[in-house]
């Protein structure tokens, strides 16, 4: 007798739970569907980076910023020329002042900050007495001390033309023919890199550059 009721539970138990997890099974198998969803948002996240990329973009426009920037490099271009066409200033000064006219702005530009590499002094008339001082010792070391640049370069008019460019030409007109200013102050000129300080007569000065330039 108690055979009866365990058989068709035992049935009835076993046929439900395989209907139902065949139900559930059949319900996750939709969900692996979404996979694929991550990987579609994956592709727009790869043409994200070929985008940064498209800082080719911004690539021409520093190209276009760097058109501008060969122009304007061509600007200093221009004002080399203008340096090569130095500022000019004259100092009024007697044939017998000349020298200490001189020597008083080359005291200003190096109290302005110029080194004293960046100066040379010509005279017309009588040698800067520095200059008569190294020449003593020969004119190899004289011109060796012109080389290294390191201190003001004081030069007869008579030997300027192997005077090097410098940024700052002083010329004393300190007497002399007026041969040798009218041919020393168009060399100095050519010598100044950005200004040309003339202590002298102004109406020979002014003649002599006005005919030198």
């Amino acid at each position: 007798m108690p055979l009866i009721p365990e058989e068709p539970q035992i049935h009835e138990s076993a046929q439900g739970p395989r209907a139902t997890p065949a139900s559930g099974r059949v319900a996750p198998t939709p969900r692996p569907v979404p996979g694929p969803r991550p990987a579609a948002p994956s592709r727009p996240g790869r043409p994200g980076p070929l985008r940064p990329t498209a800082p080719v973009q911004r690539t021409p426009r520093d190209v276009a910023a760097a058109k501008p920037g060969p122009s304007g490099p061509a600007a200093p271009a221009a004002s080399g020329t203008a340096v090569a066409t130095p500022q000019i200033q004259l100092v009024p000064a007697s044939a017998e002042g000349a020298l200490d006219a001189a020597e008083e702005a080359v005291d200003l530009l190096l109290e302005s900050g110029r080194t004293p590499g960046d100066v040379l002094v010509i005279t017309t008339g009588e040698p800067h007495p520095w200059a008569a001082h190294e020449l003593s010792f020969g004119e190899a070391s004289y011109w060796a001390q012109h080389d290294a640049r390191d201190d003001v370069f004081y030069a007869d008019a008579t030997v300027a033309g192997r005077a090097a460019s410098r940024p700052v030409v002083v010329v004393a007109v300190n007497g002399g023919l007026d041969a040798v200013a009218a041919t020393a102050l168009p060399l100095a000129l050519g010598r100044a890199g950005a200004l040309l300080i003339v202590c002298g007569d102004p109406q020979q000065i002014n003649s002599v550059l006005g005919a030198g330039v």
